[in-house]
């Protein structure tokens, strides 16, 4: 299928490694162009390198109020054009409710919720009819997840901030949609399983978990994000898609 990208421009967030990269390698493998930003120079760097020219790379935290305008003039300077961002942002910390600090709270808020709404709001005053925004959610937006109290209560409001903003922006020909990624193979997924102080044994109860009986590759979810924001799916809007291997048990 002809995903309809070639010479389209798009934010990647998150883009040097995990889930954001392998949306990036799908988006310029057919076609696209893009930005992407992380918070680590090096990374960054050796990333938009291994994209080749279709790629911009971009020092930015979402945290920072400056980085929406940072990243829509990059594209716009680069290539004059924006057809959509994928709005990835790293993963909280772990722990329970009951010890998850205020400090940490706050923080996660910034980063996680708020730096996510924030881009998306200026990345849709941009785009014009076509255009398309992509969460990177979590399954944790449907059925939380034992150990991750930051992620159960922040990613359930981005869903439905993705929701709304569908609605908002669709009558200028804009979709907005969210990815529910479950248990993909990425440097995120083993920090988790360290953090749990078992890694075997957090893998095994993982695993158990996933119909399919293996954790996701990164360029499967790849694969989904590049059609979710190209005109291949330009009548799918306001939809929360699982990426997960049938872990959800919700429909």
């Amino acid at each position: 299928m002809d995903l309809g990208l070639r010479d389209r421009v798009f934010l990647v967030t998150g883009g040097a490694r995990g889930l954001g990269r392998a949306t990036a390698d799908e988006l310029v493998g057919e076609g696209a162009r893009v930005v992407i930003s992380s918070r680590t120079a090096a990374s960054v760097s050796r990333a938009a390198h291994d994209l080749g020219e279709q790629a911009v790379g971009v020092v930015a935290d979402n945290a920072d109020p400056d980085t929406p305008s940072r990243l829509v003039g990059a594209a716009l300077e680069r290539w004059g054009r924006l057809d959509g961002a994928l709005v990835s942002v790293g993963g909280p910390p772990r722990g329970p409710v009951t010890t998850v600090t205020d400090e940490q709270w706050t923080a996660s808020f910034g980063s996680v919720f708020l730096g996510a709404v924030r881009l998306a709001r200026q990345v849709g005053e941009v785009l014009g009819p076509g255009g398309s925004i992509a969460f990177v959610l979590s399954t944790t937006a449907r059925a939380p997840q034992a150990d991750m109290a930051l992620s159960n209560g922040l990613r359930p409001g981005l869903a439905m901030v993705a929701k709304t903003l569908a609605d908002e922006l669709g009558p200028a020909g804009i979709r907005v949609n969210g990815l529910l990624p479950g248990r993909v193979h990425t440097e995120r997924l083993e920090e988790l399983e360290e953090a749990s102080g078992d890694p075997a044994a957090a893998r095994r109860a993982g695993l158990a978990e996933v119909p399919l009986g293996r954790y996701g590759e990164p360029a499967e979810f790849g694969r989904v994000a590049a059609f979710l924001l190209s005109p291949a799916s330009s009548f799918v809007s306001g939809a929360m898609v699982p990426v997960d291997g049938g872990m959800l048990r919700a429909l």
